[in-house]
């Protein structure tokens, strides 16, 4: 059988998704506080047979540039402003077949809200969720779920491995026949079938059983996108989506082969995690068409905001620096440097500054924007695709829901047509068709 692509759609309850412009675009209908918005863009990405959707979530305003949350908000920039949860609710009664998937913090949450919460969302989606792993990163994030702060990166990791087993323990307490519900015995369910776990690690601790019974699944799809060496360890333990950003076809081999590379010590199969890249498509009639639109696109990014976004992906405070000056003349303090790097690597060739680099974060958190007419568009992806950089793309939005709209009706058929993505949906769960 032809290898078969992934396609998953990046949401967040805001303004912007990568695109830090994407609110100011005339299509865009800035209706994120309308559930009908999320409903039909769920209908949309369902009908174009999207394996899933997931929310990304930040529990905070950034507040690292000039101290302030202000850039934030007064131009748009990445904000959360509702919890996903119950948008994921609402999309669950209007689609059958789309993964739904939610974002949520080993760091900020206890592994037993963590596991009902999933639970019960996979019950209602009829087995159709995913959990996208995340330790967090900000401190804003840590202070307004009354911590002091977080622990340090690898220690974030120690503990959100002990939150998915934690997790996994109390997902595994009910066995799959323990609901009897038979009103002649009188029995609701088998009490010999429904177990305390009585989990105790060094940072986590739950008792159980859970009270939500075994769902469809039997746990919700595990999704991470940690790129650090001790992230790409957890992936290869626990990932069945791995979410990467990556910035050229070399870039994306090397992370697909290092981690598929690290799976078999955990004792699974490359097959069993879908590695899927970021991408932002950009789609026009014409090839002169898809660069005027991208064009006018990436103009609408606010290079303020630029440096607010990059500030708090360095944990730096970027007004200090002059806007003009080398990106990598920059010192930063330690912690800081991985994601300097990435960003050094991802402009240096083209002598960009501070300010440069910054907006040029701002259209696509510097992953590929793949622009052209549908066939070309198509043409990319699958050059990617067959280059084993990726099992599939993560698409993110540039206007909202129009992107995924022209995507949906433009380039899926062509790839449905050259039978690398499937007609539709064969599998009852995210899981099954993820593995499909």
């Amino acid at each position: 059988m032809t290898r078969q692509m992934h396609l998953v759609a990046f949401l967040l309850a805001g303004p912007t998704a990568h695109h830090h412009g994407m609110w100011r675009h005339p299509e865009t209908l800035n209706a994120f506080l309308d559930p009908q918005s999320y409903e039909h863009v769920a209908r949309v990405l369902e009908q174009g047979c999207f394996d899933g959707l997931f929310f990304a979530d930040v529990q905070g305003l950034y507040n690292y540039y000039n101290g302030s949350h202000d850039t934030v908000v007064e131009k748009g920039g990445q904000m959360a402003l509702l919890d996903p949860v119950p948008l994921l609710s609402l999309m669950a009664r209007v689609t059958k077949h789309i993964g739904l998937g939610a974002t949520l913090s080993t760091s900020l949450l206890n592994p037993y809200q963590i596991a009902r919460t999933l639970a019960t969302l996979d019950h209602l989606s009829g087995g159709r969720v995913a959990w996208n792993v995340v330790t967090s990163s900000s401190a804003i994030e840590a202070r307004n779920f009354g911590l002091d702060g977080l622990p340090p990166r690898n220690e974030r990791y120690d503990r959100a491995d002990e939150v998915v087993e934690a997790c996994m323990a109390l997902w595994d307490s009910w066995e799959p026949d323990a609901l009897v519900v038979d009103k002649a015995s009188g029995t609701f369910a088998d009490p010999s079938k429904v177990r305390a776990v009585n989990y105790q690690g060094k940072w986590s601790r739950t008792v159980g059983p859970l009270t939500v019974p075994r769902s469809p699944q039997g746990h919700p799809v595990l999704m991470q996108a940690g790129s650090s060496d001790r992230g790409r360890e957890f992936a290869a333990r626990w990932s069945e989506v791995i979410f990467t950003l990556q910035h050229d076809v070399e870039g994306m081999q090397a992370f697909y082969a290092d981690v598929k590379g690290r799976m078999a010590k955990y004792g699974r199969a490359p097959e069993e995690c879908a590695i899927l890249t970021s991408v932002d498509p950009i789609v026009g009639e014409t090839e002169s068409i898809a660069r005027e639109k991208q064009a006018y696109i990436n103009d609408l990014v606010d290079a303020e905001l630029g440096m607010a976004l990059v500030s708090y992906h360095l944990g730096v405070d970027l007004s200090r620096y002059p806007a003009d000056q080398p990106l990598d003349d920059i010192q930063m303090e330690e912690g800081s440097r991985g994601s300097f790097d990435v960003l050094v690597r991802a402009t240096k060739a083209e002598g960009l500054t501070l300010g440069e680099a910054a907006r040029r974060f701002a259209t696509s958190e510097m992953c590929p924007q793949v622009v052209g007419t549908p066939e070309s568009v198509a043409d990319q992806l699958q050059s990617y695709f067959e280059a084993k950089g990726c099992d599939g793309f993560i698409l993110t939005p540039t206007a909202f829901p129009g992107s995924f709209e022209t995507f949906a009706r433009a380039v899926v058929p062509i790839l449905q047509e050259r039978g690398i993505f499937r007609r539709a949906y064969t599998g009852r769960t995210l899981r099954e068709n993820l593995r499909g």
